[in-house]
C-alpha cells in the first residue's frame, strides 16, 4: 500500500501543459485518500474551461496506478475551494512571476 507522500511524489510527474509545471507545485492537488489498494485523488484545475483537464486526469490515473500495490484509482475533480494562484508553491510563484 503506498503512502500519501509516495502518491504526492508520483503526482509531481503530472504537468499542466499550459503552464509547464506539475500539479503539486501549482496547488491543483488537494488530497489523496488511501484505502487498501485503492487511491482517491482529489484535485482542481486552474479554470472550469481548462482544455487540459482530461489529459491531466489521464496522467493522474497513470502515475498513481503505476505505484506498487495500487489496484484502483479514483479521481475527483472539485471546485471547492476554488483554485487561486495563492495555492501555488513559492517556487512556482517565483518561476511564473506571481507575487
Amino acid at each position: 500500500m503506498p503512502t500519501r507522500d509516495e502518491v504526492i511524489e508520483a503526482l509531481r510527474q503530472v504537468e499542466d501543459p499550459e503552464l509547464g509545471m506539475d500539479i503539486v507545485d501549482l496547488g491543483l492537488f488537494y488530497d489523496a485518500e488511501i484505502t487498501g489498494s485503492k487511491v482517491k485523488v482529489t484535485h482542481s484545475l486552474t479554470s472550469m474551461g481548462c482544455p487540459a483537464g482530461p489529459m491531466i486526469q489521464d496522467d493522474i490515473r497513470s502515475v498513481v496506478a503505476s505505484l506498487p500495490d495500487v489496484e484502483d484509482v479514483e479521481i475527483e475533480l472539485t471546485w471547492d475551494p476554488p483554485w487561486t494562484p495563492d495555492k501555488m508553491s513559492e517556487d512556482a510563484k517565483f518561476i511564473l512571476g506571481i507575487g
